[in-house]
């Protein structure tokens, strides 16, 4: 369990890579600036809560797996939460509205496979969790 815990910092990792792209995809700084600025704050600083939230919990599960597999009560609850922030995550790929930004097959395959991820991410953390 403990590699999967590991693999699983480096995904998230990864899945990072791909919301560091986001504001320039969605042209974030052209569409926000019909916002008062404290709309366009909220959404840089909502942006950057989530961006550290998934930076954090892939450095602490790619330096940290051996403690997160041990089955503490600690690590039980710390994967309990990482389970339901990326099983939210997954469920929000229900209602995004992303049809017109996926305009080719890499764009197409790039979302299918951070829709995997989140999957995999919330089963393997559900998993340590219940203590499976």
């Amino acid at each position: 369990m403990s590699y999967l815990i590991y693999l699983a910092g480096l995904v998230q990792l990864c899945i990072l890579s791909a919301s560091a792209l986001v504001p320039f995809r969605l042209k974030w700084r052209e569409i926000f600036k019909s916002l008062p600025p404290l709309h366009r704050q909220l959404y840089w600083v909502y942006g950057g809560y989530v961006v550290l939230g998934i930076l954090s919990g892939g450095l602490i599960c790619f330096f940290n797996s051996d403690q997160l597999a041990d089955h503490s009560q600690l690590s039980r609850w710390y994967c309990g939460y990482l389970a339901v922030f990326w099983g939210v995550r997954l469920s929000l790929q229900a209602f995004l509205k992303v049809e017109e930004f996926l305009t080719n097959d890499l764009l197409k395959m790039g979302y299918n496979a951070l829709t995997a991820a989140f999957f995999l991410l919330t089963i393997l953390f559900s998993a340590v969790a219940f203590g499976l």
